[in-house]
């Protein structure tokens, strides 16, 4: 189930360390870790109906096909592995997720979109699955018309559990625990900060992204399985409640709400109390830096709790 190299443990996903469809703090720890150590975690997607066929010359993994034939799945479709206990992590703590690399395993990916689902679903009343070459070595996804699309490959799931008093929750919409955030800017070298609702944070992650735009709009990426490695270490210092990120150059604050107007008034919040804290600036000039100097994106509008995230430049903040 986990191995160690160098310092850095290994959470394989097997049916013992996957979780399919769900959060829940109830689910046992796959792994045990210390504060500041490195696991490398290597994650699957993709449901049985959606495989590729055999004849299709697409890598099929033998973990995804074990996985499909043990694990019972929940009310998602989201794959996860983990979680991850981590000790001395408290209720209030921050848990720090350092993403140092990120790898795909595999030489495909999906989209889907279906009737119901999806940005303008009045467009598209069906469903549609479309099966995507990557081509590793150039580092481009062919699209069936030959176009391609540059690689950049991130996890679209990033959660500690849910508080326990919430009990089990489906993998779409993304909280204050993260989840299903889908922010294409936390590719390797990001930072994300998630809230720890429970002892031992609990963190896992998974739903593998080739590429992705802002919006995810008609619903998937493409959609592929990776690993990554990431560094843990609890933070006791920050107290946030919601998620934030950092990317080399740029400051993430994030946003989250079933009406998008409201998740970008609270990713504008949150920004505005980081610039605060950081700099002792008054709020009423963070708000107005803001205006000028900090852009929202929409990060997705199709998991039912749509999210914004708010990016500020590092460098605005250096006198």
């Amino acid at each position: 189930m986990k191995t160690e190299t160098t310092n850095t443990k290994v959470l394989k996903a097997t049916p013992e360390t996957v979780h399919w469809g769900y959060l829940d703090a109830a689910i046992e720890p796959a792994l045990t870790i210390d504060s500041g150590e490195r696991v490398t975690i290597e994650c699957v997607t993709c449901t049985p109906e959606w495989m590729p066929p055999k004849d299709s010359g697409m890598d099929v993994l033998p973990d995804i096909t074990e996985i499909h034939s043990k694990v019972k799945k929940g009310s998602g479709t989201h794959i996860f592995t983990g979680p991850i206990f981590v000790r001395d992590a408290k209720i209030g703590d921050v848990l720090e997720v350092k993403i140092h690399d990120i790898k795909i395993r595999q030489n495909w990916g999906w989209n889907l979109f279906r009737g119901y689902m999806g940005t303008i679903p009045e467009d598209f009343p069906y469903m549609r699955l479309t099966h995507i070459p990557l081509d590793l070595k150039a580092n481009v996804a062919i699209l069936p018309s030959g176009y391609k699309v540059p690689l950049a490959p991130f996890f679209g799931q990033l959660a500690v559990a849910p508080a326990a008093t919430f009990g089990r929750q489906n993998s779409k919409e993304p909280r204050e625990f993260g989840g299903n955030l889908d922010c294409k800017e936390l590719t390797a070298g990001s930072t994300i900060y998630l809230p720890v609702w429970n002892e031992g944070a609990l963190f896992s992650t998974g739903d593998g992204h080739g590429a992705q735009g802002d919006g995810e709009v008609d619903g998937t990426a493409i959609e592929t399985a990776l690993a990554g490695t990431f560094e843990f270490t609890v933070r006791k210092d920050l107290g946030w409640k919601m998620p934030r990120a950092e990317t080399p150059t740029h400051y993430i604050a994030f946003g989250l709400d079933t009406d998008l107007d409201d998740a970008a008034r609270q990713a504008l919040k949150e920004m505005i109390a980081w610039i605060v804290s950081m700099t002792g600036m008054h709020k009423d000039e963070a708000y107005a830096l803001c205006s000028f100097a900090c852009d929202l994106h929409v990060t997705q509008t199709v998991n039912n709790v749509k999210g914004v995230h708010a990016m500020l430049a590092k460098s605005i903040l250096v006198k």
